[in-house]
């Protein structure tokens, strides 16, 4: 032992002994030398550095982006309505327009008001008014669908754009007419025509459409379309 270490306190002398001992245990136990020790403290600094920098700044990487709330409060429907596709707002925009279109009456129009209506061109028009004019007006709207060549999706997008008023519609005299009048009427058959003209010839005049179904003048499916428009007069 060194002589200067004689001069201290019993107490403190044991202590440093005690002490030393331990310290060079330790470094025996781990068998570290200066520059390795240094070594490991500096790279345990830097992984210390990069653990604080990675906690402080948290990567943006898969993070939720938290929308504020006055910022969803505020949108309008006017944003909402830019965020739409073409194709919805056209659609929208078309329904739009149809609705403030007037009604129109399928017994007082013209071809030309007929082919504003989405999907009747001039061909589809000019049939409309042809068949208008043969049955002598439209009862119904429904009626349309006996044009020939109109489609069932045509029909569907203008029903709720026309309308057929039927006190316009021009009647059938029944007790009147002859052959070649009633034989242009697109609900009468040939040979309902001819048993028309027959009855009239042997009894006299029609007097209700009661008589006709009696008398097997026309069928039922016939008297159905064709009531509307028959007059029987006096």
């Amino acid at each position: 032992m060194h002589p200067k270490f004689l001069k201290l306190h019993p107490v403190s002398l044991l202590f440093f002994v005690y002490m030393n001992s331990f310290i060079e245990s330790f470094r025996d136990w781990f068998g570290y030398s200066r520059r390795e020790r240094r070594s490991t403290f500096i790279l345990l600094n830097i992984i210390v550095v990069i653990l604080g920098v990675r906690y402080f700044y948290p990567s943006e990487d898969g993070s939720l982006e938290i929308i504020p709330i006055e910022f969803m409060t505020g949108m309008n429907d006017s944003s909402l309505i830019e965020q739409e596709t073409p194709a919805v707002t056209r659609q929208n925009a078309s329904k739009n327009l149809l609705s403030k279109k007037p009604i129109l009456d399928l017994n007082n129009c013209d071809s030309a008001s007929l082919e504003d209506l989405p999907g009747i061109g001039p061909v589809l028009s000019s049939r409309i008014i042809k068949y208008r004019n043969l049955i002598g007006g439209f009862v119904t709207v429904d009626q349309l669908k006996e044009v020939y060549g109109l489609p069932e999706e045509t029909f569907t997008l203008i029903s709720t754009l026309v309308k057929a008023d039927s006190l316009t519609i021009r009647k059938i005299l029944i007790n009147e007419w002859e052959y070649r009048q009633l034989i242009r009427h697109p609900y009468l058959l040939r040979s309902e025509v001819s048993a028309i003209l027959k009855y009239r010839e042997l009894k006299g005049r029609i007097k209700s459409i009661d008589v006709m179904l009696a008398n097997k003048l026309i069928s039922d499916e016939t008297a159905r379309k064709i009531r509307p428009y028959l007059e029987f007069g006096e």
